[in-house]
């Protein structure tokens, strides 16, 4: 389906809004330690997404991959589902 091109970013999140058609949006969930205090910090960040086919809704856990530009906000594409909400 989809060929990997270089080296694209992919990332791993949960659909919080599906209202636009063929544009959701991923909350992408990051947890690291911080560099002087040692303790494990979790941050959020939300990326546009483009479904082609408007497959996602609100709560599936999908995977992303970078992409060309497609509008003002949006640079990442849906590559797949990996998880239905329940």
């Amino acid at each position: 389906m989809i060929t990997e091109r270089g080296r694209r970013k992919i990332r791993t999140g949960i659909v919080t809004s599906d209202v636009r058609d063929k544009t959701i949006t991923v909350t992408v969930q990051r947890t690291f330690r911080h560099p002087f205090y040692g303790r494990v910090v979790k941050t959020n960040k939300k990326f546009m997404t483009h479904d082609e086919h408007n497959d996602a809704q609100i709560g599936d856990i999908v995977e992303i991959m970078e992409t060309k530009p497609l509008s003002k906000t949006k640079r990442w594409r849906l590559t797949k589902i990996v998880e239905r909400a329940k």
